[in-house]
């Protein structure tokens, strides 16, 4: 880029007074950038440069136009007009013994085509009536587009997995109550529907070939009145007597399963929970009680002193502490993969949601995953499926149908975080940059990062500050390619080499550090490395205007021809 040149164009309006004044000479404008860079959507430079003193005619007028060209075609930014001290249009008016500043804002909306393309000034001088010819020229080449290296499928995407499980456990419990201070089993206790229940759960757990008895337990507890050696001793009787009783009961159904034993001699934590969900007049009291102090004995004593609420305590809460538990833990024994396997591709409609999402991970074949989900998506309208949807269709590149399907998923669960990061980078590959920060930011806890998400959609957005705290740490390409247009090359030149799964974009980025570097073998070597990977970058480079300095290269030509 060339810099405080100085800038002749007033010698084409000085025509008009000496014929042999030389035209403007291209190498002494001054274009910040040269080489245009597209930054967002834009293709911005900034052209200045100096009118020599005693030269811009008083009554002269110039019209300076910037002009892109690229394929045939032609993108006019806005005119800038120059006046002399006595000219009659409106312009800005340069003085004509002290000269003065030339400068030239020009903005273009960016097209593909313009990554080939050059900025010529296009003037318009005269002087009165009398109007001079003047060639266009040429002020700088474009365009830089290395920002479009930061792709949106450069982030990963977020699952929304199966909550399949194998073995689901199953409780079934019962209590046996007892009176006070009493541990004799009562026959009206054992013909309870829950004492029923529980012994046929346990009957049909260890006959059905789908099920398995994991673990049977038998608590035995005391109320918290009276001293700690009678419930202990309380405690014990009652589980012993519980535990006597259910295997009567499994001996005669044919049971072998082992009894695990518990007793909690003085049960405070049943007490309290009692307490709590009680609507019992100075509950407050009783619970402050038991928060002051922690002594049983101690408990017992100042809980007794409370005479009205003792009496309440007595009759409602103590009675339900004198039980022994029982209680049985199920698993169930869910089905194989083959057999889900086979009923995915058969009839699906006998699998539940979590088995059906669960078989498209039994098979790597994207079509039949593909298959299934959609099979979840018209049986159970899941939204996981939707999202599992989309991931393949943004895998295969069908971003519109990834969008579709994100959509869907969107509305039956509209604040899901994974869905609304992979909406978004949907969106963003769609080029669509005002609905993928919509969604991104709808997307706070999902699993995936989505800080370097947003650091790719300010990326694109030409915000390079904000995407490179949105990047922190991540070694990505993308993150590489905002230090690149950053020109922190030492930390682009770090990324890349910690880049997990290097791909030939990061061989592509490496070779864009070393032309920025003067280092000519990184710039080969890499190059050569993402042609080996894909051959799309040989066209690339070969077009690629940070290689400029390259092109006429023999070595760097045989590379891309």
């Amino acid at each position: 880029m060339k810099k405080g040149l100085f800038l002749s164009l007033i010698a084409a309006v000085a025509l008009l007074a000496s014929c042999n004044k030389s035209l403007p000479n291209p190498e002494q404008l001054s274009v910040n950038p040269n080489p245009l860079v597209k930054v967002g959507d834009k293709v911005d430079a900034d052209i200045t440069g100096t009118f020599p003193e005693k030269k811009f005619a008083k009554k002269g007028v110039l019209v300076v136009t910037p002009v892109l060209k690229y394929a045939g075609k032609e993108a006019v930014g806005e005119a800038v007009t120059y006046v002399g001290e006595k000219a009659k249009e409106n312009g800005k008016t340069v003085n004509y013994k002290a000269g003065g500043k030339y400068t030239q804002h020009c903005s273009f909306t960016f097209e593909p085509e313009m990554a080939k393309s050059e900025l010529w000034l296009r003037f318009e001088a005269r002087v009165g009536n009398k109007t001079i010819e003047i060639p266009e020229i040429k002020v700088a080449d474009g365009v830089v587009v290395t920002d479009e290296l930061a792709e949106a499928g450069d982030n990963e995407l977020a699952a929304t997995p199966d909550k399949f499980q194998r073995i689901i456990q199953e409780y079934t419990e019962a209590d046996l109550m007892f009176l006070i201070q009493s541990a004799n089993l009562r026959s009206s206790e054992t013909r309870s529907d829950d004492v029923k229940a529980l012994q046929a759960a346990i009957k049909d757990a260890n006959a059905d070939e789908k099920k398995a008895i994991n673990k049977l337990e038998v608590s035995g507890y005391a109320s918290p009145d009276g001293g700690m050696d009678l419930n202990e001793k309380l405690a014990k009787n009652r589980q012993k007597v519980a535990q006597d009783f259910l295997k009567k009961g499994m001996k005669k159904d044919k049971v072998n399963a082992e009894i695990a034993e518990n007793i909690t001699a003085e049960d405070w934590d049943g007490f309290k929970a009692l307490v709590e969900n009680s609507n019992m007049q100075d509950k407050d009291l009783v619970l402050r009680v038991l928060k002051m102090y922690t002594d049983p004995e101690e408990r017992e004593a100042q809980i007794k002193n409370l005479s009205a609420v003792y009496k309440t305590l007595a009759e409602e809460i103590l009675p339900a502490l004198r039980r022994s538990r029982m209680i049985l833990t199920t698993d169930l024994i869910g089905k194989s993969d083959d057999e889900i396997a086979a009923l995915a591709k058969n009839d699906p409609t006998q699998l539940s949601v979590e088995e059906l999402l669960y078989a498209a991970t039994l098979t790597n074949d994207k079509a039949e995953k593909k298959e299934i989900y959609a099979k979840a998506v018209n049986i159970y309208n899941d939204y996981r499926a939707w999202n599992s949807l989309g991931q393949l269709y943004f895998d295969e590149g069908n971003i519109a149908e990834a969008r579709r399907c994100y959509g869907n998923a969107l509305g039956i669960q509209p604040n899901d975080p994974d869905v609304n990061y992979n909406a978004g980078i949907a969106a963003m590959a769609d080029n669509d940059l005002a609905k993928a920060e919509e969604y991104l930011g709808k997307a706070a806890g999902t699993k995936a990062n989505l800080g370097a998400a947003l650091g790719t959609l300010y990326t694109k957005k030409g915000d390079y500050a904000a995407a490179k705290k949105a990047y922190g740490n991540t070694a990505s390409n993308n993150a590489a390619v905002q230090q690149i247009l950053d020109e922190d090359y030492a930390a682009a030149s770090q990324t890349l080499n910690n880049v997990k799964e290097p791909n030939a974009t990061t061989a592509y980025l490496k070779a864009i550090v070393g032309a920025r570097t003067n280092d000519k073998a990184a710039v080969y070597s890499n190059i050569k490395s993402a042609i080996a990977q894909d051959a799309a970058f040989k066209e690339r480079a070969a077009q690629d205007i940070e290689f400029a300095k390259f092109a006429e290269d023999p070595e760097f030509q045989a590379i891309v021809k």
